[in-house]
């Protein structure tokens, strides 16, 4: 539980560990902005981006082919087409419109590089979501540093500063972080999210599900405050 510097109210932060390239990770993050915009205390929830890479070897300089991949992997094209009709189907209730037909399997590194970034200057959210957006509906490539610094130009941050952190090696020891403290937590997969410290959940949850855990960590959050 952190405390507001204003007025010492609680605030409740979740921490979010995604990969920009997986389509449950941005069906878990609308769910959850979702939930939060719905909750009563909305302007006392924090939202901390955590880095996880699905696949940390792929190449940052050339698209991979993902059904190929895939089936090296033993999934087979049929359950992964599948799987894409589903989060479709469920992606458009949450306002979501994934074009799979066109998605660029590259590296995220740099892509989770900036969003510590943007968190640093206060565009975490937006920059999360904008980079979700470019990868799942607009088939650009979030490897790429002109790419990545017009997004953040997109959300008021600097294109300028922004290239540089792509071009160079700033907050990759952020991500590495990232990663060793989802391993020390048990994290399998994502997206991963951490209510307080408290209270976790694992995968696209249901809206609901989202709003029951933000409940039921304020009513824990609550119980623990002792009036003055």
């Amino acid at each position: 539980m952190n405390a507001s510097p204003q007025n010492s109210r609680p605030v409740l932060t979740v921490e979010v560990w995604s990969d920009i390239m997986c389509p449950f990770c941005y069906l878990g993050h609308s769910l959850l902005q979702q939930a939060i915009a719905d909750s009563p205390h909305a302007d006392r929830i924090s939202v901390r981006h955590r880095s996880f890479l699905l696949m940390p070897d792929l190449p940052a300089d050339h698209p991979t082919d993902l059904e190929s991949l895939m089936r090296e992997r033993g999934v087979p094209t049929e359950q992964m087409q599948a799987g894409r009709r589903e989060l479709a189907t469920r992606g458009a209730e949450a306002g979501i419109e994934y074009d799979f037909e066109n998605v660029l399997t590259i590296s995220t590194r740099s892509a989770h590089r900036v969003i510590h970034y943007a968190a640093a200057h206060g565009a975490g959210d937006a920059m999360v979501e904008a980079l979700f957006r470019a990868h799942f509906s607009e088939g650009r490539d979030v490897a790429d540093a002109a790419v990545l610094a017009e997004l953040a130009g997109g959300v008021g941050l600097s294109e300028i500063d922004v290239r540089a952190v792509v071009e160079g090696t700033d907050y990759d020891d952020e991500v590495t972080e990232d990663i060793s403290r989802a391993r020390s937590l048990g994290v399998q997969g994502v997206p991963y999210f951490l209510f307080d410290g408290r209270l976790a959940l694992s995968g696209a949850q249901p809206k609901a599900a989202f709003e029951r855990a933000l409940a039921s960590t304020w009513q824990t959050i609550d119980d623990a405050v002792v009036p003055s």
